[in-house]
């Protein structure tokens, strides 16, 4: 099925990630144009590039909690191509380890906040400004299912993906169709989010190489698979496509195979007496 990405200009946060890169690597296998962000990770940013040789790409580092580095990254993406057709919220921050609410750092938290939440909000932004001008466009904010259930030990995660794909894509579907209407030739401005749970990608390898780990959270699953990084991105560019997604905005879409939430306790943990 004809996708219609080939020379479509789409900009991806966090693409030398393994999800991001997955990413990337469908929308090049689509012909699209890539604008490749990348922060500390130069080395692999530069190794994607070259990979991904066979189409047309840019790659630029930016600190996404600071404003004037999200302008000069939009800025840079419309010099080069012109405009920028797709922009995929995928950059955010994760503290590996678990800690619980009462002995989280105000720092800790600001810092998620501002990792994965104001990122958003600046690249959005400024992604809507290019929008206005264009008329055209679409965006997928990657959330998580810590934003659908929870996840104790993770609070500040959970809430700043929970905003975004609750009450950001949300309300922002509706300003984004009036900046890109609707006409008799285009469906209109669309944005959606895609919210991943557990995926087998270098940030989680640690805790997905436990096997206890491993059954507790597949247990949760339809489909007790852990997802890859191609599961995901397959999903980003379906709601990318305006021929295939055309009528499909404000959406919140897990890919996490059936998940429905958490096992709380483990058998030894429960005293059937006080049940």
């Amino acid at each position: 099925m004809n996708t219609q990405l080939a020379n479509k200009v789409v900009l991806i946060t966090g693409a030398s990630g393994g999800i991001g890169a997955a990413i990337a690597r469908q929308f090049a296998a689509e012909g699209a144009k890539l604008v490749l962000h990348g922060h500390s990770n130069r080395a692999a940013l530069a190794k994607l590039q070259r990979e991904l040789g066979h189409v047309e790409s840019l790659a630029v580092r930016a600190d996404l909690t600071r404003e004037a580095e999200v302008k000069k990254l939009f800025a840079q993406a419309v010099k080069r191509f012109g405009r920028v057709d797709t922009f995929i919220a995928n950059a955010g921050a994760w503290e590996v380890a678990d800690v619980p609410l009462h002995k989280k750092s105000l720092r800790q938290w600001r810092f998620t906040m501002d990792g994965v939440l104001t990122s958003a909000f600046l690249c959005t932004r400024e992604f809507f400004r290019v929008v206005a001008k264009q008329k055209r466009g679409n965006a997928v904010l990657i959330g998580s299912t810590a934003a659908v259930f929870g996840e104790a030990g993770h609070a500040d995660y959970a809430a700043a993906k929970a905003a975004m794909a609750f009450g950001l894509t949300r309300s922002l579907k509706n300003e984004l169709a009036r900046l890109a209407r609707h006409t008799k030739n285009y469906c209109g401005g669309r944005i959606n989010c895609v919210c991943p749970g557990w995926t087998v990608v270098p940030r989680s390898e640690a805790k997905l190489g436990d096997a206890k780990t491993i059954r507790k959270v597949t247990a949760t699953m339809a489909l007790p698979k852990i997802a890859r990084p191609d599961d995901i991105a397959s999903a980003v560019v379906f709601l990318s496509s305006d021929a295939l997604a055309g009528h499909i905005t404000g959406q919140t879409l897990v890919v996490a195979g059936g998940m429905e939430g958490r096992t709380l306790w483990q058998p030894g943990e429960i005293d059937p007496g006080l049940a």
